[in-house]
């Protein structure tokens, strides 16, 4: 079990905007999960891998992606308080779920 993370490079998120963008990611992704899967993600260590793109497109692109394979996910649109633009799309995060499903989405991305 995983959970990956999907953070906009693009953005020049400074580090502590990009911690946060991705811990809400999480959470929310995690929200959307059923209890069999929070429960097996949470028993097993809470895997998480944050990886990168460039473009809100690329972030939608993937979201669908996900949601075609029935996975649990979240996008965070920033409420633009500090560094970004109210609405903007920074991260996606997709599971928690199995490796290789959530590697069917992710899995050709690079580490953050």
């Amino acid at each position: 079990m995983k959970q990956a993370i999907v953070a906009r490079a693009d953005l020049g998120m400074g580090e502590g905007k990009l911690a946060a963008q991705v811990a809400h990611a999480s959470l929310m992704a995690f929200e959307d999960a059923d209890r069999k899967a929070q429960s097996e993600w949470k028993g097993s260590g809470q895997k998480k891998v944050v990886l990168t793109a460039n473009g809100e497109s690329a972030l939608f692109e993937l979201a669908d992606k996900a949601e075609r394979e029935g996975l649990p996910h979240a996008v965070v649109r920033d409420a633009g308080h500090t560094q970004l633009e109210p609405g903007t799309a920074s991260a996606l995060a997709v599971g928690p779920a199995r490796d290789d499903i959530v590697d069917r989405v992710t899995g050709d991305l690079s580490l953050y």
